[in-house]
């Protein structure tokens, strides 16, 4: 999960990511002698999805940081489509050298209940490293003549199939929490699938879709500037940035708690040197007071940890929406 509307794309750019491209950060330590450099060349920093979407926000923050510290251009590279399986198949078919990784989102582990998928979701990967949790928060157009999710339920009773809501694509993270809301909730809203969060995102903002659960790095901005109106946020509790927003819990759907991440893997037989650098580097710039700050704007939290930790997750998400699925009883169209 090219982008049609390169303006929601700027927007969020400008917003999360202003004065983090030239930011002085501290060198890295000094490798010990006798270790092989690395990298020596540019380094590919794939997102399976077009530009403006949460983990194009989240590569943009962490890639120059990596630059510095390495010496080396650590780009950002866009390879949306078929919900993320084009970018994530790219990636995991490259050499295993550690010069293309992908920046991974809920969606990866979300494909695997749907899709008849060209690689092994577990055993085609190298974990580099968790970098941020996130919840998701519950938006309308501001034409929805509703201030929160009781209001909100009660319009989609009285209107059942009515209210279109958009998603990164069928089976993607967005589409399967918002499932996973209308199976708590009791409601029935109609699925417009879109290639991305960002033209996703972009219809929302321009009325064509009413509402959309969404990570929030692409739609805080929106919300901010009033052109998208927040309903609740997903998780358990309420975040800094929106202290005054309520979770679904709260606003009245009990059992519905639900978080995301953004995690660097890259092919599977990536040498432990590299794997082990990745991880150490990306846990030092989470660290980092800027990079904090800036996600914590976009209602995300850094995260680090080892590899193992984050391969956990991996295979629980991959288990849930499994679940999901089966109840929903989603299927592709195609």
């Amino acid at each position: 999960m090219s982008v049609r509307h390169w303006s929601v794309a700027g927007a969020i750019a400008s917003m999360l990511l202003a004065d983090v491209a030239f930011a002085q950060t501290p060198a890295s330590p000094a490798r010990p002698a006798g270790t092989a450099a690395y990298p020596a060349k540019l380094v590919r920093i794939v997102d399976a999805f077009p530009p403006g979407g949460g983990s194009d926000v989240v590569a943009r923050l962490i890639a120059p940081k990596l630059t510095e510290a390495w010496g080396q251009q650590v780009i950002v590279e866009n390879r949306g489509g078929a919900n993320g399986i084009i970018g994530n198949e790219h990636v995991l078919r490259s050499p295993a050298d550690g010069y293309t990784v992908l920046i991974a989102t809920g969606s990866y582990a979300a494909n695997p209940s749907l899709y008849k998928l060209p690689y092994d979701p577990i055993n085609d990967i190298a974990v580099l490293g968790q970098v941020a949790s996130t919840i998701f928060l519950v938006v309308v157009h501001p034409s929805v003549p509703v201030k929160n999710v009781k209001e909100f339920l009660a319009l989609a009773r009285a209107k059942p199939g009515a209210i279109n809501f958009g998603s990164t694509g069928t089976g993607g993270s967005t589409h399967l929490v918002m499932e996973f809301f209308k199976l708590t909730a009791g409601v029935d809203l109609t699925h417009i699938p879109y290639k991305g969060t960002g033209p996703a995102v972009s219809d929302l903002v321009g009325g064509q879709i009413q509402v959309m659960i969404a990570a929030t790095a692409p739609v805080m901005p929106h919300v901010k500037s009033g052109r998208l109106r927040a309903l609740a946020v997903t998780g358990s509790k309420r975040i800094t940035a929106m202290p005054d927003l309520p979770t679904v819990i709260e606003s009245g759907v009990p059992g519905y708690d639900v978080t995301s991440w953004y995690a660097f893997v890259g092919p599977k037989g990536l040498g432990k040197e590299i794997v082990a650098q990745w991880n150490t580097e990306l846990a030092r710039v989470t660290q980092m007071q800027d990079i904090r700050e800036r996600f914590a704007a976009g209602g995300m939290d850094a995260v680090s940890g080892p590899p193992e930790q984050f391969f956990t997750i991996l295979k629980r998400d991959i288990e849930r929406w499994q679940r999901v699925v089966k109840q929903a009883g989603i299927k592709l169209t195609s």
